[in-house]
């Protein structure tokens, strides 16, 4: 018998049933297999490498197999060293894009991109080939776990019930947990066993499968009781993050008309020990996450006639964010006599945070597609973007010297910590979306 605590719970609950785990899970060849091998997944599999587990990485991908071979990847230098560790290690890593090598593994983990599309609606087509591919594949004896951000109830829909009708018994021949991913791309302040997992499973065999997985690269493993409760916590934490940068740059906004320094007011507010949590405001939100994660439970809940007029209110606002720094560049541009069409802009920084390379849902594609079509000669200036295509398959330049450039106006957009803004000339007109640059140019904030 197995005890079990479950948050909630007066008392363990007793698993009156000993949990039937198939002896010939010890005959895999790996431990875990990743799916998809992105700024999640690839940062996942070198984890579980890392604590000796044998880690099969796949991605469909040759162009990103090749990228993580030659490890021209975008990743933290430990995760860069963790990555170094696996070259010769034939027998604890296999980098591949077939996906019939599943088979040789006691678990798969689903780590797929879930964007949006230009409707803000869910684009599920990546998900639902990955689920389907690895049902396909699922052999007995394999635990299978969703970690992809997605709509409640997803990892029955994919996962579950396809399996189900291929004639698998869930939590005697084959295991299904979900564990959404925590990883902060560009964050080295916490490593990859320091930040707790929440899991949620389908049965309690499934769930002591997907605990002892989830402990080999964690030490904190939170359960829940069920795969909904699992998948809407992750809803939760990322909706948490939306509403609050919304909240952020609406004070921006009210602070700006009443002549009072933002980040003053918010640095002051943070000083208080509780009941407060620090978020900034900016040109707007990109990545894989707050931009669209809270779309999948607004999608969800219009198909239940649910209203959410928190978070619509609040999504709406990050939407509309570029536009109202698109807005303010213009009028900017204005206050010194020159009109957009023709105006030079030097966007500084362009991937949607500090320090990674990542360009997904970046803010300021928005802000330099809004500018282009106002006839503004646009080019950006970031180390860590080779180049920067816009949605309508225009291509911004991207400058070396910003001094030759010779900008009408530069908009800083993302602050780089080995960034330098010592070319800004003190005339400088300086729109600063990141409101922490003080001092630099003629400065005025969105």
């Amino acid at each position: 018998m197995t005890l079990t605590t479950r948050p909630g719970d007066a008392q363990p609950t007793l698993a009156t049933q000993p949990l039937h785990i198939p002896t010939s899970r010890r005959q895999f060849d790996y431990d875990v297999a990743i799916v998809g091998l992105g700024y999640v997944g690839l940062p996942t599999a070198l984890a579980f490498h890392s604590t000796g587990s044998r880690v099969l990485a796949l991605d469909i991908s040759q162009r990103r197999i090749s990228a993580i071979r030659s490890g021209d990847v975008d990743l933290l230098d430990v995760d860069h060293r963790r990555l170094a560790a696996t070259v010769g290690d034939e027998e604890g890593w296999l980098l591949t894009d077939e996906p019939a090598e599943l088979v040789r593994a006691a678990a798969i983990v689903i780590c797929v991109p879930t964007p949006v599309d230009s409707h803000l609606t869910p684009d599920l087509t990546m998900l639902k080939s990955a689920c389907a591919m690895v049902v396909d594949v699922a052999v007995s004896g394999q635990l299978i776990m969703l970690t992809s951000t997605t709509y409640v109830g997803s990892t029955e829909d994919l996962i579950v019930e396809p399996l189900r009708s291929r004639g698998h018994e869930i939590g005697h021949d084959v295991f299904v947990a979900f564990s959404a991913e925590r990883i902060d791309p560009g964050n080295a302040r916490f490593d990859h066993d320091e930040v707790p997992r929440v899991m949620g499973a389908a049965t309690p065999q499934c769930e002591e499968l997907a605990f002892d997985l989830l402990s080999r690269s964690t030490k904190n493993v939170h359960r829940v009781h069920s795969l909904a409760a699992a998948e809407m916590t992750k809803l939760l934490e990322n909706t948490f993050r939306a509403v609050n940068i919304a909240l952020a740059n609406e004070f921006a906004d009210i602070c700006n008309t009443l002549d009072i320094p933002v980040t003053e007011v918010i640095d002051a507010a943070a000083t208080k020990p509780y009941g407060f949590m620090k978020f900034s405001p900016g040109p707007g939100v990109g990545g894989h996450c707050i931009p669209c994660d809270p779309h999948y439970l607004l999608w969800q809940l219009r198909e239940q006639r649910v209203a959410a007029p928190v978070i619509t209110s609040a999504m709406t606002e990050i939407a509309a964010r570029p536009h109202r720094i698109v807005a303010r560049a213009k009028e900017s541009l204005a206050g010194i006599g020159v009109p957009p069409a023709g105006a030079r802009v030097l966007v500084v920084g362009v991937t949607y945070k500090p320090d990674v390379a990542d360009l997904r849902e970046s803010p300021a594609l928005e802000i330099l597609a809004g500018l282009h079509s106002e006839g503004s000669v646009v080019a950006f200036l970031d180390p860590h973007a080779s180049a920067l295509e816009l949605h309508d398959g225009t291509v911004v330049e991207r400058v070396d010297d910003p001094v030759a450039f010779d900008p009408d106006l530069v908009l800083l957009h993302t602050r780089h910590s080995d960034a330098d803004l010592s070319w800004v000339r003190p005339d400088q007109l300086v729109l600063d979306a990141t409101y922490r640059e003080v001092g630099v140019g003629q400065r005025i904030v969105p």
